[in-house]
């Protein structure tokens, strides 16, 4: 669910009150199926515009939050789920109804630190009472618009409340070297081509770091792993830095000569969208490891599985290597809940999260640091492993 790195908006409340309708009006497409049957929208449903002043963004219409039955209890519970996902939330309530549920819902808006707006619906049935509206706002502290679907004269008014609400961090790109680079240094990419690498094209990590050594005016040179030695022998060149796949983190230590910053794909994605100096303070509890110790693997992408995949093999081998113990690893792919308590883990190592949000890999990881779980990254654990962790961060401190 949710694996796209646009700003996700969220769409709440109550069955019936007009969800799927308030996307249709604001999208001016009919792009959300809309029904008089309470219940229409069951689990979350993703749908792509583009916003002025915002950009392209994800709408997630949700299941009403009073949904019946055991099914509905099913549908609700993917409706909070889909809390740890969401850049902006925006409440629809209808009837000057505003109880439990509402109050349930802005808690954990502000629990997931989730900016919000409340939205009255079907206005042209029921104006909003200014009774109602101070009441809301008073609790809410945020800012109540009334709506309707039907005629939503006021619909630039509620784009713009989304504008001004939504934090810029959802949606301006943060640079990846930005501050590592400038005009005309080089950056030399090592990217193995193994049976992980899909056919003709190259994967996302590595088209980002292209573009964005190019939008700082730099040079990216992209080589094999196996061309870089002689790459570097004949042509006297000297990157500036280096960025190399994970996996062969070691190799790339002994080929990049001393003067030269070394790093990763997967270390330079942590820096841009985790929390890295938890990554940097909880690395090294790989060496407090015990015998039985669980390790949790976080994989935000679901892929097709080979003996070389860095994280279900290559990952767990070393550790257990490394630590000289016997580890018990569990790995969950995609964004889906972690089952059981996250306290009785030893250790957290997350992916990079190509392709996800800032947000959702922060959210994905709080459970874990609120437990007080060290937590690490592919690269940043695998430098720690083979020993050049500072090198691969000096650059960065």
């Amino acid at each position: 669910m949710a694996r796209d790195i646009k700003p996700h908006i969220g769409i709440y409340g109550k069955r019936n009150n007009g969800k799927s309708s308030l996307i249709n009006a604001l999208t001016q497409q009919e792009i959300a199926i809309v029904s008089e049957t309470p219940g229409t929208t069951t689990d979350p449903v993703k749908k792509s515009y583009e916003i002025f002043g915002i950009g392209p963004c994800i709408f997630i219409d949700t299941a009403g939050i009073d949904d019946a039955g055991e099914l509905g209890e099913k549908r609700i519970q993917k409706t909070k789920e889909s809390l740890r996902h969401i850049d902006l939330a925006i409440l629809v309530i209808a009837q000057n109804e505003f109880g439990k549920s509402e109050e349930d819902l802005i808690s954990s808006f502000i629990h997931h630190h989730i900016p919000f707006i409340v939205v009255h619906n079907k206005s042209d049935l029921m104006p909003l009472n200014p009774q109602k509206e101070l009441e809301i706002q008073n609790y809410s502290h945020t800012q109540v618009i009334d709506f309707s679907t039907l005629h939503p004269v006021n619909r630039d008014v509620l784009i713009e409340a989304m504008r001004l609400k939504i934090p810029p961090t959802a949606y301006q790109f943060k640079g990846l070297l930005g501050d590592i680079l400038e005009k005309d240094d080089i950056a030399l990419l090592i990217t193995p081509i193994d049976s992980e690498a899909p056919d003709g094209r190259m994967i996302l990590p590595q088209v980002q770091m292209i573009r964005d050594t190019l939008d700082n005016d730099g040079v990216a040179i992209v080589l094999k792993e196996t061309e870089v030695e002689t790459f570097l022998k004949k042509t006297g060149i000297k990157p500036k830095i280096a960025i190399t796949d994970s996996q062969i983190f070691g190799r790339a230590n002994e080929m990049i000569p001393r003067g030269i910053w070394l790093t990763s794909f997967s270390i330079v994605l942590a820096r841009q969208k985790g929390d890295f100096a938890k990554y940097l303070g909880g690395t090294p509890a790989i060496d407090q490891l015990q015998n039985g110790d669980k390790i949790l693997i976080l994989e935000s992408c679901n892929h097709q599985v080979s003996c070389e995949d860095i994280g279900r093999f290559k990952i767990p081998l070393w550790l257990k290597k490394y630590t000289g113990k016997e580890l018990d690893i569990k790995l969950i792919p995609g964004l889906e809940p972690i089952p059981g308590n996250i306290a009785e883990y030893a250790l957290v190592i997350q992916c990079g999260g190509c392709v996800v949000t800032s947000k959702q890999l922060h959210n994905r990881l709080k459970p874990a640091i609120d437990a007080g779980v060290p937590v690490s990254n592919y690269g940043l654990a695998i430098a720690w492993m083979h020993g050049i962790f500072n090198r691969a961060t000096e650059m960065f401190r």
